[in-house]
């Protein structure tokens, strides 16, 4: 399975594996080198309790993130190939 169960846009059967990246944070302890906007060369150093690991909090996020748009394709192959039909009331004569 190295096309993640999905090639050519098609479900190929086989199970959906999706992976994600994250950059880390910037407001690790350790010392940074940046630039000022006048250009000289400055420390940035964060103070303060934040936190290291944004994975933790991404993952159910990623995941709900991931429902939504496959529930939207769902919805969206429904509607475009005719399963969702509305009750017609006939007309009287």
């Amino acid at each position: 399975n190295h096309s993640g169960g999905v090639q050519g846009g098609i479900s190929s059967g086989q199970q959906i594996v999706v992976s994600i990246a994250l950059k880390p944070t910037s407001s690790i302890t350790t010392a940074g080198q940046s630039i000022d906007l006048a250009g000289n060369p400055i420390e940035m150093l964060t103070k303060g309790r934040h936190d290291p690991c944004v994975g933790v909090r991404a993952t159910p996020i990623a995941e709900a993130m991931l429902a939504i748009v496959l529930m939207d394709h769902f919805l969206r192959h429904r509607a475009q190939n005719a399963d969702v039909i509305p009750p017609l009331t006939p007309i009287a004569p």
